[in-house]
Formats: structure tokens, sequence, C-alpha cells
């Protein structure tokens, strides 16, 4: 008998029945994946009001007080220092707890029924302010990007960890087998912490993210090279590579494999889905300049415009990560160049989901991983002025669509947009509230890993009753 048991009845016998019953590895594999999740009840669970989640994250960190946080007595101390007793013992990495106010950069200006308040870089985001739901007392517990991108996207400051994403595809599985349940996509200048924010860490390899790049070709290796050109080459590899497959898995037990082979079929379902799900000019010119989209060209447009496609077609996670927001220096410019990167496209998935029906059962969440200081950067060592640096205890994000309460802020801070003194809402909340939507308990959503139960939230979170519709 070889190392592989090709010779040996007992395993061919085992395939052989496989094979007849129709049932693949993958099936088997799916199904394991099934047993493992936990077991909520109908009774337990919450009545699920989203079936899908766009996450437009902006890597970063945008400017509250330039878009979403208008503070009137900034503009009154610029140039002076905060009070003491504001900062406390407060310090940051790159200004001194002393610098002076920088006031809000641009003009606010109420908009819609709501009243919502919003700075005029947001031009069209302002046409549909009532449909938003506007959180302004964010806060979370870290300073630098990548632990802060980490917690807000796996609800842990170091990678290793399951994404939100992922999380959400163990409790609720998958709606389509011709595309990935959890797609990931870039623009702007990349990610800082990576991977991991769409990583599946200890959860079933089934569970983790598919990127789609931002370019020519989103799916790497999709078309059939010229080598397998022949009539039936193709075919007759993948069931070679197939079965080589089952013989491992039969021989060794190894789950890898099977994930191995689950993530195979993906690739040659792929192959078929893909083309159309990519074919932006399908759309018309009419959805193509609601989102000031180039089909030919990568842009965070074009991901948006993905995004519901994606979404129409089943998948239930999609995540954007724009990065670009980290406005050390010019927050004034580097605003306008990010709004006018992202708000039309921001606007029109709004608007877009709404027209097509989509809205009540999709939610879409912005934001970035904390908030900026209302006191200036100005370093001339390192060429920076007129900037903002980190501020983890207060920031902004905005949610609409699936479930959410829309027209709605929820939440405030002091004079000086430094402190919440309003209805604080940490990461933790924001996620099981998002969990919530998707009908989702997060107490009970958990993982056995290393002889303990992990979950999203860890031991932490509380849903947010008031932003729910």
């Amino acid at each position: 008998m070889d190392i592989h048991g090709l010779h040996n009845p007992q395993l061919a016998n085992r395939r052989q029945f496989l094979a007849d019953c129709g049932v693949g590895l993958g099936k088997i594999a799916a199904a394991s994946l099934l047993a493992q999740r936990p077991a909520l009840s109908a009774a337990a669970a919450p009545r699920p009001r989203a079936k899908a989640v766009i996450h437009l994250f902006m890597g970063g960190a945008p400017s509250q007080l330039d878009l979403f946080d208008p503070k009137p007595e900034l503009t009154r101390y610029e140039g002076e220092p905060l009070p003491a007793s504001v900062i406390g013992d407060q310090r940051y990495a790159f200004i001194q707890p002393d610098a002076a106010v920088l006031g809000p950069r641009f003009p606010f200006q109420k908009r819609g029924q709501s009243g919502a308040q919003l700075g005029s870089p947001l031009k069209h985001l302002a046409e549909i302010a009532d449909e938003l739901c506007i959180v302004r007392s964010m806060h979370t517990d870290q300073f630098n990007h990548a632990p802060a991108q980490l917690l807000m996207n796996t609800g842990f400051s170091q990678p290793g960890r399951p994404s939100m994403g992922s999380w959400v595809i163990y409790g609720l599985g998958a709606e389509t087998r011709e595309l990935p349940a959890f797609v990931a996509m870039i623009t702007g200048s990349g990610i800082s912490a990576g991977s991991s924010l769409w990583s599946s860490g200890f959860l079933p390899k089934s569970c983790t993210g598919v990127r789609l790049r931002n370019g020519k070709d989103p799916v790497l290796n999709l078309n059939t090279p010229e080598r397998f050109a022949a009539p039936g080459m193709q075919d007759e590899t993948f069931a070679l590579l197939a079965e080589m497959d089952r013989r491992r898995a039969e021989t060794l037990g190894d789950p890898s494999i099977a994930a191995r082979i689950q993530s195979m079929e993906m690739a040659a379902r792929l192959q078929t889905s893909a083309p159309e799900l990519l074919d932006l000019k399908e759309e018309g010119q009419t959805t193509l300049d609601l989102y000031g989209c180039d089909p030919d060209k990568p842009s965070f447009a074009r991901a948006c415009l993905l995004a519901r496609r994606l979404v129409e077609r089943g998948v239930r996670y999609v995540n954007i990560f724009h990065e670009g927001w980290d406005a050390h220096s010019d927050v004034k410019g580097s605003t306008e160049r990010n709004c006018r990167a992202t708000d039309q496209a921001c606007a029109a998935l709004v608007r877009d989901l709404k027209q097509r029906g989509m809205l009540d059962e999709t939610l879409v969440v912005w934001g970035g991983e904390f908030g900026r200081t209302p006191m200036v950067e100005t370093n001339p060592a390192l060429g920076r002025s007129q900037g903002r640096d980190h501020h983890p205890q207060a920031f902004t994000v905005w949610m609409a669509g699936g479930g959410v309460r829309a027209g709605y802020t929820h939440g405030a801070t002091d004079d000086f947009g430094f402190h919440i003194v309003e209805d604080p809402v940490h990461v933790y909340d924001l996620q099981a509230t998002i969990l919530h939507l998707l009908g989702l308990d997060h107490e009970r959503l958990t993982f056995r890993h290393a002889g303990r139960d992990f979950r999203l939230t860890d031991v932490h979170g509380e849903v947010i009753r008031p932003l729910l519709a």
C-alpha cells in the first residue's frame, strides 16, 4: 500500500461512497462549521433587521471637529491653549498639552428636516442627512493607528483575533455559493493594520475575508493561463488536484485540507461569477454618474458601486478601507481631498440602496479608528503645520439603513470637543449594536479557543438602544 492508501479497499470504498452520494469534502467541512456555531435559539436571538453590512472604514481618522461636531468655542479660543482643567494629564505623541486651539476649518450648516449639522466639504452627504444616524460620542482605548484599527475591526488591539466580518459569517453563514460571503477592498494609500483587519483569526478559514483589489484585475489569476487553454485541460487539472486533496484529507484528517478544497472550489466558481460582477459598464451611465465612477479606473467610488453589487448578489459583509485621513498637517487640505474622493460615493451608495429597496436590510457604517484633537499640530522640524493629532477620547461615526434610527444624532462632547459629556459609545458598544442588528447576540456568539470562550466584544459592550429604529 502506498503512503496515501491508494490501494486500500476501505479508503477506496469511502471515496466511492462520497462520490456516489454527491457529498464532497467541501460540503462535509461546511456541515462541520455549522456544528461548531453557537446554538443561538430563535427565542434568545434578537430579531434581525439587517442581512448585510457595508463598512466604509476611513483609515487614519477623519476630523470630527471639521465635519460632524461643530464647536464655536474653538473659534473663540483659537491661538490660545485649552484650559488645563480640560486636558488633565493627557499626553500626545506630536503636540504639547499647552498647544494652541485650532478652530473648525469649515462652516457648519443644519441639513434636512433632522437638522443634522455637517461641515461644508460633505456637500453630497448633506443631501441625505435625514437617512443618517450620527454618533458623536464614540471613544476608544487606543491612541495609535494599527492598534486602534484592530480594536475597531477585531475587538482586540493586537493581530490574531477574528475580524467582525468573520464573526458575522461564523454566526450566520453564507447566502451565496457563487461569491465569497465576506469581501474586503482597499482604496487610498493602503491600511496600517493590513490583512489582520479581515482575517478569520482562530475561526475557521472559510470565514476569512477575500480581498478584491482596486485595479484592473480585482481577482488575481482569474483567467485561464494559455498553457491550460486546450479543451478539457483545466477541468482535468482541477479534477486531479481535487482527487489528490481528497486522498490526503482521508489519510491525515487535517481540517486545513478541507479549507483548501473549499478555497479552490470558490476560485473555480469565481471564474464564472466574477466577470459578471466586475462588469460595471452594465450599470448604465446614470448610475455611474451618481457615484462619480469611471468603471475603468480604480477609485473609492468604484469600490462603493462594487459593494452594492456584491450585497445585491448575497454577500453578507463588505469592508472598504480608505486610508489617507491622518491629517497631522494641513487638516483643511487633507479633509477637502478625502471628501472629494469619498463624499459623493458614500451618499450615492445610500441613495442607490434605498431606490433599489435594499437599504432597510443593508447596514452602512462610516468612520475611522479615533478622532482628531481640538489643538493644533505645528512642527517645523517635521514640516507640519495646521494639523491635528490623534484623539481617542471622542470621535464620530455615522450609520444608515439596516434598522438604525434615521435623522438622529446621538451623544455630545464638551464645548471644546475634548471629552464626551452625553451618551458615550465605546467601540465594543458599536460592535455589539452591529451584531444585534444582524440578529446576533454579542454575548452568546462565542468560539472556544485555547481553553476558553472568545467573542468579538470580549467581556465588554452593550447594545445602544437609542440607535435602533
